[in-house]
């Protein structure tokens, strides 16, 4: 499989972080140097931003990289970082930011996902991201809407077919009741949601009201983990203000990882969660208190 320019990208930055802090270089030391803001060299580390060759070959004069084939690495890597991307194609219809997510999503090994609110989007049916697109993106087109959704339907193929990426989503038992759109869109939705939780490479639990609080009523996040030892996992969220990509050097990284655990063992198990999506599937979904699926649930 091709390495996509968002994974080179990350691969680039975190060598360049690990050069200069091997120097005990301040960012804001080779920034000074550049005459280029501290914020961007922090996006070019973090591979969020390409890296220009001239700002390439100052950066490794001042870490004291001499070896020529170490220096071609990571200018190969750097032109291999300003290619397009696969979901570069989709261009203005992306929302802010997500197709660094995407590519990132694309190039990891598993991803581990808690879902407050809807869905994931790797596991709606097409109308069920109609429905929340058609809601959540009000300023959109139509037109911009529905080749979101082909976007969407896409990376499903992509990350979940081609890729076959591990997936361990925990969804909210908000996110099975909460209706989105008609009935009979819904019971589908869950009934796709039973289907891919018997898939090998996908664990689906459901976090039950009855757990009471939990570590992660701030909302939901992913943590995207790659197969490469050298690159870090990402926390990834999202919110009104936009994305957040926080990497493994981070404490909020190992601090999303425990509250991810801590979620996995408050949560039904596998089986028991495919049960439940089950049960409100086959039942009548505008009322089904917690209280009778549970009792058809353990008796």
């Amino acid at each position: 499989m091709s390495v996509s320019p968002t994974a080179r990208r990350r691969r680039l930055g975190s060598e360049l972080r690990r050069l200069r802090e091997s120097q005990s270089i301040r960012l804001d030391d080779i920034a000074h140097r550049l005459s280029v803001a501290s914020s961007m060299l922090s996006k070019i580390e973090l591979g969020k931003a390409r890296t220009k060759a001239a700002y390439l070959t100052a950066m490794l004069e001042f870490y004291g990289v001499k070896d020529p084939i170490q220096r071609q690495v990571l200018h190969d890597m750097a032109r291999s970082g300003h290619r397009r991307g696969r979901w570069a194609l989709w261009g203005g219809a992306l929302p802010g930011g997500f197709g660094i997510y995407a590519g990132l999503e694309a190039e990891a090994s598993s991803l581990r996902v808690y879902e407050a609110q809807v869905v994931h989007g790797l596991l709606q049916t097409e109308e069920y991201a109609r429905a929340v697109m058609t809601t959540v993106r009000r300023g959109q087109s139509r037109e911009e809407i529905e080749r979101l959704i082909r976007m969407r339907m896409r990376r499903q193929e992509v990350v979940l077919g081609e890729h076959r990426l591990d997936l361990w989503i925990i969804l909210d038992e908000a996110v099975l009741r909460r209706m989105m759109g008609t009935s009979g869109l819904m019971r589908r939705q869950l009934e796709y949601l039973y289907e891919a939780s018997q898939w090998p490479h996908v664990t689906l639990q459901v976090l039950a009201f009855s757990s009471g609080m939990h570590p992660a009523m701030g909302g939901s996040f992913a943590i995207i983990e790659f197969p490469e030892r050298l690159d870090p996992d990402i926390l990834y969220t999202e919110g009104n203000t936009g994305q957040a990509y926080i990497d493994e050097r981070d404490r909020e990284v190992s601090a999303r990882s425990e509250t991810f655990d801590l979620l996995r063992a408050a949560a039904l198990s596998p089986a028991d969660s495919a049960s439940l999506v089950r049960l409100i599937a086959e039942g009548p979904l505008e009322q089904q208190p917690i209280e009778r699926l549970a009792g058809e649930l353990y008796a």
